[in-house]
C-alpha cells in the first residue's frame, strides 16, 4: 500500500530535474491511486493528467544549477479503476519558471470533411492531341525488328528441319552381342603390318582382345609380353613372329599376294625393327554383310589411353575403281584416346571423313571431313549413338542425333563428280597427267556407289600422320624406321594413362544396319 502524496512528490522531483537541465519536456503522467487502504476512500475523481511544458529558453551556454523545488503540499487523486475520467481541473505551479496544467479531459479533435482535388468537367488535354513522331518511330522500329528477328529464327529452324532427309529404310541387320560374337556376320582380321596406316598393334582373334559380356562387345588392347610367351628381350631383338600358313601358325588373314610384313616380322636391334608390342582386335563384316545406300547406327563407348585409335568405318568389298583411296573409304567415327585437356583433338572429339582420290598422295579427305566436340566430359565416360546415312545424293555422319552431324557431303550433277570437285584434271604426278577413274559411271557420287563392309577396331599409334608430330609429347616421329621401338621404349610416359580393365578398350553395345528403300 502506498500514498498518492508520495507519488506527487516523486513526479515533481523528476520535473524539477528536467527543468534544471533546460530541456523542453512534455510529460503525460497518469497517476494511479493507492491500493485499498484502511482509511475511507475520498469521493471519486477523474484520472489526473499532468502536462509539463518548458516555457523559458536557455540564455547562457552553461546554465546555473537551479535549486530543487519543494514538493507541493497536497494533491488529491482517486483510484482510476473505480472512477470514470470526468471531473474538475487541478493545477500545480512550480518555482522554476515552468508551469504544469492538470486538466480534466483533452478537447476533442475537430474532423475536417475530406474535399477531393479531382478536376470535374471537361478540360483540355494537349498531350493527347499532340503526337510525337519520334516516340512513334521508336516503337515501330523496335517491334518491326522484333517481328523480323522472330521470323528469321523460325525460318532457320524450319529450314534445318526440312534439310534433314527422311528416306525410307528397311532393317537389314542388328546385333547386341548377347550371344557372343556371331561368326555368321563377323570376321577377325589377323595381321602385323598396320593395314597401311603403320600402327604398332598386332590384331588377333585372342578372346582377351575381343570378347562379350552384358555390356556388349569389348575390343581391348593388351601388351604382348602379358598375353604371349614373347619376352621383353625378344621384342627388341632376335625373335621371328610368323603368322603365315607356310612356316607359321597360319592365323594371318591378309589377302595380299605378297603379304610381307602383314604376316611376319623379325626383331632386330640394329635396324630398329621390333615385334608388335601391343595386341588388339579388328572385326569386320567383309564377305558376309555389306551395304550400298542405307543407314548404320552403333552405340559405343570409346577407350581411355594415350595413342589409342578407336574407329568405326567402312571399306569397299571390291576395289572396283582401283587401290585405296580410289575406291573410297567411309570413316563413320574416329577418335584418339588421349585426354582432351592435354591433347588437342583427344577423346572429347570425334570425326567423320570420306577418303577419295586418284592416288595415295592425292587423298582429298580434307575436303570431306568434320568433327564434333563434347563439353565438360568426353566420349569415354558414357555410351553414345554414332550413325551414318548414305544415299546417292549425300553421305553424312552424326553423333547422338541426326542434327548433330560431324560431316555432310552432298552429291549432285550441279556440283559435278568428285573428279571435277577435286580439280584433278589440272594436276600432274611425276610429269604425267592423271587418268579419271570415276567419270565413266556418269554418277556424281562415284566411288561411293559400290558395296561397303563395316569395320570395328582399336588401333595403337600410327606413322602416317593421324597423330601429328610434336604434339602432346608424342614419343616417336612419323615415317621413322624406329617409330615402333621409340613408342615402346617410352611406355612409362603413356602406360599409366590407359584405363583400367575394359576402359582401355572400345565397348560396342549394339550395331544396326538398314538398307535404303521400302521393305
Amino acid at each position: 500500500m502506498f500514498s498518492a502524496d508520495r507519488d506527487i512528490r516523486y513526479a515533481n522531483q523528476m520535473l524539477s530535474d528536467a527543468c534544471y537541465k533546460a530541456l523542453p519536456i512534455r510529460i503525460n503522467l497518469d497517476l494511479i491511486a493507492a491500493r485499498e487502504s484502511k482509511a475511507p476512500l475520498i469521493r471519486k475523481r477523474p484520472l489526473l493528467r499532468v502536462q509539463a511544458i518548458h516555457m523559458e529558453e536557455q540564455k547562457e551556454k552553461k546554465p546555473e544549477r537551479m535549486p530543487r523545488p519543494s514538493p507541493q503540499p497536497h494533491v488529491q487523486v482517486e483510484n482510476p479503476f473505480q472512477t470514470p475520467q470526468t471531473g474538475s481541473v487541478a493545477s500545480v505551479a512550480s518555482a522554476s519558471g515552468s508551469y504544469f496544467i492538470a486538466e480534466e479531459q483533452a478537447p476533442p479533435l475537430k474532423q475536417r470533411k475530406f474535399k477531393s482535388a479531382r478536376l470535374v468537367g471537361e478540360y483540355e488535354k494537349p498531350w493527347v492531341k499532340e503526337k510525337e513522331p519520334r516516340k512513334i518511330w521508336d516503337k515501330v522500329i523496335f517491334f518491326g525488328f522484333l517481328i523480323v528477328g522472330l521470323g528469321i529464327g523460325a525460318y532457320i529452324c524450319y529450314d534445318g528441319w526440312r534439310s534433314v532427309p527422311h528416306d525410307n529404310y528397311c532393317p537389314l541387320f542388328e546385333d547386341d552381342f548377347r550371344n557372343g560374337i556371331n561368326p555368321e556376320y563377323w570376321n577377325h582380321e589377323v595381321e602385323l603390318g598396320g593395314f597401311g596406316t603403320g600402327t604398332f598393334d598386332w590384331t588377333t582373334s585372342d578372346p582377351r582382345n575381343s570378347f562379350t559380356d552384358p555390356e556388349g562387345l569389348h575390343i581391348v588392347p593388351t601388351f604382348t609380353t602379358d598375353t604371349t610367351d614373347i619376352t621383353e628381350a625378344q621384342i627388341n631383338d632376335g625373335y621371328v613372329l610368323n603368322l603365315t600358313k607356310t612356316g607359321g601358325d597360319g592365323s594371318c588373314t591378309s589377302t595380299k599376294k605378297i603379304p610381307g610384313g602383314d604376316c611376319s616380322v623379325r626383331s632386330n636391334i640394329t635396324s630398329g625393327s621390333i615385334i608388335n608390342p601391343v595386341r588388339s582386335a579388328r572385326l569386320t563384316t567383309r564377305g558376309k554383310l555389306n551395304l550400298t545406300y542405307g543407314k548404320i547406327e552403333v552405340v559405343a563407348k570409346l577407350p581411355k589411353g594415350d595413342w589409342l585409335w578407336p574407329a568405326i568405318w567402312m571399306m569397299p568389298e571390291k576395289n572396283t575403281y582401283g587401290e585405296w583411296p580410289t575406291s573410297g573409304e567411309i570413316d563413320i567415327m574416329e577418335s584418339k584416346g588421349n585426354y582432351g585437356d592435354d591433347y588437342d583433338g583427344g577423346r572429347d572429339e570425334i570425326s567423320g571423313t570420306l577418303h577419295w582420290g586418284p592416288t595415295t598422295v592425292l587423298d582429298f579427305f580434307w575436303k570431306t571431313t568434320g568433327k564434333r566436340d563434347i563439353r565438360r566430359t568426353d566420349y569415354s565416360n558414357d555410351f553414345h549413338l554414332i550413325g551414318m546415312e548414305w544415299t546417292p545424293n549425300y553421305i553424312y555422319t552424326y553423333v547422338d542425333s541426326r542434327l548433330a552431324q560431324t560431316v555432310f557431303v552432298r552429291f549432285s550433277t550441279k556440283l559435278g563428280n568428285l573428279w571435277k570437285r577435286g580439280g584433278f584434271q589440272h594436276m600432274f604426278v611425276n610429269g604425267s597427267a592423271l587418268s579419271d577413274p570415276w567419270s565413266q559411271t556418269g554418277r556424281p557420287n562415284t566411288p561411293f556407289d559400290e558395296p561397303f563392309y563395316l569395320i570395328l577396331n582399336v588401333a595403337v599409334g600410327s606413322t602416317t600422320g593421324y597423330f601429328p608430330d610434336r604434339q602432346g609429347d608424342k614419343p616417336w616421329i612419323n615415317f621413322s624406321p624406329t617409330a615402333g621401338r621409340d613408342f615402346w621404349n617410352a611406355r612409362n610416359s603413356w602406360m599409366s594413362t590407359w584405363g583400367k580393365g575394359n576402359e582401355r578398350g572400345m565397348t560396342i553395345k549394339s550395331v544396326k544396319m538398314w538398307r535404303e528403300g521400302k521393305c
